[in-house]
């Protein structure tokens, strides 16, 4: 059985943690053991992850850091991310595997992922990135920078970038020539590092942030795998979600959760792009979606809870 395992933030980094290294590696053989699971029962790994809160640290370290050393842009700060956590994914999983009594190779590559330099998204940033700073704070770096800078909530002010569609996975061929010959592979971390190709294929990165969901649909029908298991903190999808008329959804179509997108049922922030990238998956190619808790991977994956969506 083909999976591609998408990884929420909570399988490397706990709400109220400060995300020291040890914490960060303690969650990651936590969830290890949860994928080690998964090979044990017949699936064939392939997995990415978020990166959110290790980019933020980043970029905070450069904002810190800034009279001493120079600060890096947003894509190498998204590729210092992959490489850190497919590190820890690395180490986490072997380990795993040896007291299994699995052998299985595993590799991290850093992934880069194609967008249209003219998406809509670069016009209109909507993706808070970074640390919050003050009004004055904001101004000076409006001008300095030439940052999209906007008011977060009354609780100051952040930095927004784009976020546009991914198009293309630039490791396509590596990633896919690795898991068809049996490694485990951690690819496309916080929905890849966003780069354009001009026309006369030249490569370069952007000041942007990849929605993961969205690239782990494509890495997914890349791979050519049956079921995209999008693990999170939640056991399932719900409707009217944190109010008194809340309600697990066991099973779902894609013209139900299309439905219910246009509701409003799944927002942007939370539930809405795992069901948009369920979607976009099956819309390509695949056979099955799941949505479930990380906790609960194995069951998830033998139809024991979460919630399906299929065609």
């Amino acid at each position: 059985m083909k999976v591609l395992v998408s990884l929420g933030g909570n399988a490397i980094l706990r709400r109220g943690e400060k995300g020291t290294a040890d914490e960060q590696a303690a969650n990651v053989r936590s969830t290890s053991k949860q994928l080690v699971r998964l090979v044990q029962v017949g699936a064939k790994l392939a997995i990415t992850h978020g990166n959110g809160p290790q980019v933020g640290n980043i970029l905070l370290q450069n904002e810190l850091a800034k009279a001493e050393l120079p600060a890096m842009p947003l894509d190498i700060c998204g590729a210092e991310s992959q490489g850190m956590i497919g590190y820890l994914l690395e180490v986490g999983l072997e380990s795993e595997l040896k007291r299994a009594g699995l052998d299985a190779p595993i590799s991290a590559i850093v992934t880069r992922v194609a967008v249209d330099p003219l998406d809509e998204a670069f016009r209109h940033p909507t993706k808070p990135v970074g640390p919050f700073y003050s009004e004055t704070e904001a101004a000076r770096l409006r001008g300095e920078r030439g940052w999209q800078i906007t008011s977060d909530s009354g609780r100051g002010y952040r930095r927004v970038v784009p976020s546009p569609k991914p198009l293309d996975i630039l490791e396509k061929k590596v990633i896919r020539s690795l898991y068809d010959a049996g490694t485990i592979v951690v690819s496309a971390g916080g929905g890849g590092v966003p780069v354009v190709v001009n026309e006369n294929g030249e490569i370069s990165g952007v000041e942007a942030v990849l929605d993961k969901d969205r690239t782990a649909a494509l890495l997914a029908n890349v791979l050519g795998v049956e079921t995209l298991l999008i693990l999170t903190d939640v056991e399932r999808v719900y409707l009217n979600y944190g109010t008194p008329e809340e309600r697990p959804l066991d099973r779902l179509s894609v013209e139900e959760c299309r439905r219910y997108l246009d509701e409003g049922q799944f927002p942007s922030g939370s539930m809405g792009p795992k069901i948009e990238g369920a979607v976009s998956f099956l819309e390509g190619g695949g056979v099955r979606a799941i949505i479930a808790s990380l906790d609960n991977a194995e069951s998830a994956l033998s139809g024991k809870t979460g919630t399906f969506i299929e065609r």
